[in-house]
């Protein structure tokens, strides 16, 4: 199933009160990571995308509200000479995550498809092997009852280039850009047709690609966040923990009367 990047160029303006929508939509996460903690379950959110498209503002917003000690981020750069000697996924699966826990990936293992095959670092043979091994590799995840939502973030020619006009403009934000954004803007043809390539062959029914339409920050971080709530949500049973009548007798002694039925109703159905 392929699909084309322009569909998600409009850049639409965000129409609503942002910052209530951004609470709403991370107080839902955090019950959602609650969920995962709980239930022992595990998940993976990989973001891949353009330089400047968004994905560091996104993923700032997602973990906003969960609990440190049951997500990690993987920010991926180039491999070192270690993971180079092996399996180009062998880095990856060094990285996935324990049960209760969920794994980030700011770029992935796309990689391969992406910059190694535009820059030359692999093969031509090399990478075009790799989307069935991407592929098994992905469902194998799946099958072992990990959740997996693939996020892309797209942004045209012009955004990118305004937000790394400001980058460069910005002192503080300088150090966000560098040569690489440069070459890489630079063969933007050649990516596109790396991405179109890659939606072609990955975009499968057990990992399924979502893309952002990631010209107006506001709109992106608000379709993101609701497309990985959505996703996460699905795989986790939104139950709480039962109380233990033990624990709930102490505390009764302790702390006097517990109102647990409005604390359960308060929290249950606020849905974005």
């Amino acid at each position: 199933m392929t699909i084309d990047l322009s569909d998600y160029e409009a850049g639409k303006p965000y129409d609503g009160h942002y910052k209530k929508k951004l609470k709403k939509l991370q107080d839902r996460l955090s019950r959602i990571h609650y969920a995962h903690i709980v239930h022992k379950r595990r998940a993976i959110i990989l973001f891949e995308g353009w330089d400047a498209a968004g994905k560091g503002g996104i993923i700032q917003r997602l973990t906003a509200k969960w609990d440190p000690r049951y997500f990690e981020v993987w920010p991926i750069a180039a491999p070192t000479p270690e993971e180079k000697a092996r399996h180009f996924l062998w880095r990856f699966w060094r990285r996935l995550p324990s049960d209760h826990n969920i794994a980030i990936f700011d770029r992935s293992w796309y990689g391969r498809v992406l910059v190694e095959r535009v820059e030359g670092y692999a093969s031509e043979e090399e990478w075009r092997a790799s989307y069935g091994e991407i592929n098994a590799f992905e469902a194998q995840q799946v099958a072992d009852g990990t959740t997996l939502i693939k996020i892309f973030v797209h942004a045209t020619q012009d955004t990118q280039d305004a937000r790394l006009k400001d980058r460069i403009e910005h002192p503080w934000k300088r150090w966000k850009t560098g040569l690489d954004d440069f070459r890489n803007r630079a063969r933007r043809a050649d990516y596109l047709d790396a991405m179109h390539d890659m939606f072609r062959e990955t975009n499968t029914e057990a990992a399924p690609w979502i893309v952002i339409d990631g010209n107006d920050k506001k709109a992106a971080r608000i379709a993101a966040l609701k497309a990985i709530a959505d996703a996460l949500e699905q795989q986790v049973p939104m139950t709480p923990p039962l109380l233990d009548p033990e624990v709930a007798r102490v505390a009764e002694q302790a702390l006097g009367p517990l109102d647990l039925a409005t604390a359960c109703s308060d929290k249950q159905n606020d849905r974005v």
